[in-house]
């Protein structure tokens, strides 16, 4: 059975939805239920995609989007608290990902941190085509690919790892500029490109990667994966915020981070400064974060985290 939740005023519209889905005679689809109460709608649910957002507008900052959006998944995650299953598992779409990923989890006490996480595939998946149109290979040629930090224009797309066919990609490459010059900044402003071109946010393309995210999740990878979860002080990075970093997925909700990765200076500074991003973005939403299970992960404002926090080696 599939849920919709949408505010009552958009529900019209909604039922047009529902018509094109009940058109495509999926096979696995038998029901579909529509409603504006989010109870009935993450009622007995085993997985959730949170993409019920504000997008950004044209011109319009990050910080307006987040204090927006920040109150949509604070009552979303009472809900799943209250009305779904257990072992549900969540996914959250709507941006700022990973903070609303924070603010949903800290309102559902009753549910473990690490079924709360937050999309950062689609930034994977970008990454991935680009490099497969620079060296020619196919997308599932590439592993050991990874988005570090934040959903937003200050994540890291690190091909330090990467491999192509079980080749190093950056020695396929050969093209330092190429990388910090093109790649890494069209990867970071792909979602304000788009934006650009189409006047809205990503549709098509954030819908894919929702579902291969929730895929990987809940049935397993060989390969390693870009997911914002829960920092439990992995490289140093401040603990208690929603972060992006190499995922392994072994199917059933359970996941684990890809661990003793060597990181360069260049990257540190790079994951640093993402890092303080999402610390600041917890500062503004703070009065939202009322589960004590989070004690002792909260943020000094005046911490500086330096390079040195992380697992820098040369």
């Amino acid at each position: 059975m599939l849920k919709l939740l949408e505010r009552p005023e958009a529900i019209k519209a909604l039922e047009g939805v529902v018509m094109e889905l009940k058109d495509g005679a999926f096979p696995l689809l038998k029901d579909i239920v529509i409603t504006a109460d989010a109870d009935e709608a993450f009622k007995d649910a085993d997985y959730t995609f949170l993409v019920g957002a504000k997008p950004r507008g044209k011109g319009q900052e990050r910080g307006d989007m987040l204090k927006e959006n920040a109150a949509i998944f604070q009552e979303q995650g009472r809900a799943i608290d209250r009305s779904a299953k257990s072992k549900c598992l969540s996914v959250v779409v709507g941006n700022p990902a990973n903070t609303n990923a924070m603010i949903a989890a800290y309102n559902a006490p009753n549910l473990p941190k690490t079924s709360f996480t937050a999309m950062t595939r689609l930034d994977h998946d970008r990454a991935l085509a680009q490099i497969a149109k620079k060296t020619g290979c196919l997308v599932d040629d590439i592993d050991r690919f990874a988005i570090w930090g934040n959903h937003s224009a200050t994540q890291f797309p690190d091909l330090s790892h990467a491999t192509i066919r079980g080749k190093w990609a950056w020695g396929m490459i050969n093209d330092e500029d190429w990388v910090y010059n093109k790649f890494i900044p069209s990867v970071q402003q792909r979602g304000a490109e788009i934006i650009n071109a189409r006047g809205k946010s990503s549709a098509a393309s954030a819908a894919d990667a929702a579902l291969r995210h929730m895929r990987d999740w809940v049935l397993g990878s060989n390969k390693w994966v870009s997911m914002g979860v829960c920092s439990e002080g992995w490289y140093g990075m401040t603990r208690g915020v929603w972060t992006s970093l190499p995922i392994q997925c072994f199917g059933d909700g359970k996941y684990g981070t890809v661990k003793d990765i060597p990181i360069s200076k260049e990257a540190a500074n790079r994951i640093n400064k993402s890092i303080q991003e999402l610390e600041q973005e917890k500062s503004m939403v703070k009065s939202l974060l009322p589960n004590p299970i989070f004690r002792g992960m909260e943020i000094d404002a005046n911490k500086v985290y330096s390079p040195e926090w992380y697992n820098v080696k040369m």
